[in-house]
């Protein structure tokens, strides 16, 4: 299939592999847990009745103190006792294998094409770090809800748009799902999109 080359008016030839597949929205979402699932430390801890310190003898008789009867200090009624049903520390990885991930990315790709949300440019750059330069480069093509996908990090890029909402720019080795699925639209380049063939092809 072909694709428009925004500032250039012609069109480009693009797998229909990775750019022309079915939406498939459970393999989507399976993928999409999975990446947020493994962003999840997992690593809260408390300490039950048997792991916090103190002694395990009794302390006090259990008849004739006038007070109420207790086995032991480390009980979770008393301060500093145990948690009575303790956190601990969790793997919550839905592991996925690479052929579904590559799926999953083709089919956002394809979506994003279906819907006209996928912009492709010959070249996507700034000359100076400058907020003010990047907005108005993106004012003039009417797009301020973006993911900005480059052959390699665009510094110039990166730090004018640290500090606009909802835009976003990124190496083509470092794009995930979510991060597209996040984006109302996605600008790539020429160059991007060749990587990005030879990634997921």
């Amino acid at each position: 299939m072909k694709l428009i080359v925004q500032d250039e008016q012609s069109l480009i030839s693009v797998s229909d592999e990775v750019f022309n597949k079915n939406f498939n929205a459970t393999l989507v979402h399976q993928v999409v847990t999975s990446y947020f699932s493994m962003a999840r430390q997992g690593s809260r801890a408390q300490k039950n009745k048997s792991e916090v310190s103190g002694s395990g003898k009794k302390p006090w008789r259990q008849k004739g103190t006038g007070r109420a009867r207790s086995g032991s200090i480390r009980s979770p009624i008393w301060r500093s006792g145990g948690v009575t049903f303790a956190a601990k520390s969790k793997l919550y990885i839905h592991k996925i294998n690479k052929k579904m991930y590559r799926g999953a990315l083709k089919s956002i790709l394809s979506k994003l094409v279906h819907q006209n949300r996928l912009m492709v440019f010959k070249d996507f750059s700034i000359l100076e770090s400058k907020t003010k330069i990047l907005l108005n480069k993106l004012k003039e093509i009417s797009i301020m809800d973006v993911l900005i996908i480059t052959l390699n990090i665009d510094h110039n890029l990166l730090l004018a748009s640290r500090n606009l909402y909802k835009v976003h720019t990124k190496p083509v080795n470092k794009i995930d799902p979510a991060s597209l699925i996040y984006f109302k639209n996605v600008i790539i380049t020429i160059e991007a999109i060749k990587a990005l063939e030879d990634r997921l092809i």
